[in-house]
């Protein structure tokens, strides 16, 4: 079944009334265009570093702007409609960095909470504890929708393969990635690691990301892309400043990318033996 997918590149700041206003015009933009499935990036509603300023503009779900503009217009518009991700508060006074699937007629299909979080200190200076501000997930999410079975991952967690190859196991044929990866990170594995998790699982890859440089003075690196079962890139976006892309893709390519390549099915259990150095004289077992 083939269906046109569109991941959109976002310059989020602080401001969420602001960044619903931006996510809106790019999300009719690319429904112009004619995509059934639609994609933003990781926190639509605030790319904000500063605790006491991203506290002061949280709500809960049931409060949060970006959550009811994404549902109204998921509805007026008749797509399946992705936020990437956007900042939550949740009762214990910690923040969920929660992914939202809306339906054509705006009710929400489900929910997803990052798992991996993005505790590193970079080599230019930057340093980042996600824990110390988040509360981490614990449940893999795969959506089954008319078109695809949708997994859920989360800018961080593209570097843990276990989650993706259990998704793709699951069955699912496209997994979302949407981030605000670091620029020094992004230059470095953004594409090769997407590329990667596509050939290892045979599974689409829709990866809508933030870019550029952020009114916290966060630069975020952009580049959006589409990647297919086989690893080849479909649709990418540059590195500054807000896109639409689009793809026009067929999930009988999964299938495709599994019976030539079956690694899923070939994998084995194995166990990892430490081999000791004899000591002087002596011979190794």
């Amino acid at each position: 079944m083939s269906v046109k997918i569109a991941a959109v590149q976002m310059c989020s700041g602080t401001d969420p009334k602001a960044n619903a206003e931006a996510m809106a015009r790019l999300v009719r933009m690319a429904a112009a265009q004619g995509a059934t499935y639609v994609q933003t990036p990781e926190m639509t509603g605030a790319v904000q570093k500063d605790r006491a300023g991203l506290k002061a503009v949280l709500k809960d779900e049931t409060a949060d702007l970006i959550v009811k503009t994404a549902s109204d217009l998921a509805a007026e518009l008749g797509i399946y409609l992705h936020v990437g991700s956007t900042a939550i508060a949740l009762a214990d006074g910690k923040v969920a960095n929660r992914g939202f699937l809306f339906a054509p007629n705006g009710e929400r299909i489900c929910s997803y909470d990052k798992i991996h979080m993005f505790d590193v200190d970079l080599d230019n200076g930057e340093s980042w504890r996600e824990s110390a501000v988040y509360s981490a997930g614990s449940v893999a999410k795969l959506a089954d929708l008319p078109f695809a079975k949708l997994g859920f991952a989360i800018c961080y967690d593209v570097r843990f393969p276990e989650l993706f190859k259990a998704e793709a196991q699951a069955g699912a044929q496209i997994i979302s990635v949407p981030a605000a990866f670091t620029r020094q990170t992004g230059e470095a594995h953004w594409e090769t690691l997407l590329r990667a998790r596509a050939i290892e699982n045979g599974v689409f890859i829709i990866a809508a990301a933030q870019a550029g440089v952020h009114q916290d003075g966060r630069e975020t690196f952009g580049h959006s892309i589409i990647i297919d079962p086989w690893g080849r890139v479909l649709s990418a976006a540059g590195g500054t400043g807000e896109a639409v892309i689009t793809a026009e893709i067929d999930v009988g390519a999964v299938k495709a990318a599994h019976d030539r390549i079956p690694n899923l099915k070939n994998g084995r259990a194995f166990t990892v033996e430490e081999i000791s150095l004899p000591a002087k004289g002596g011979v190794a077992a």
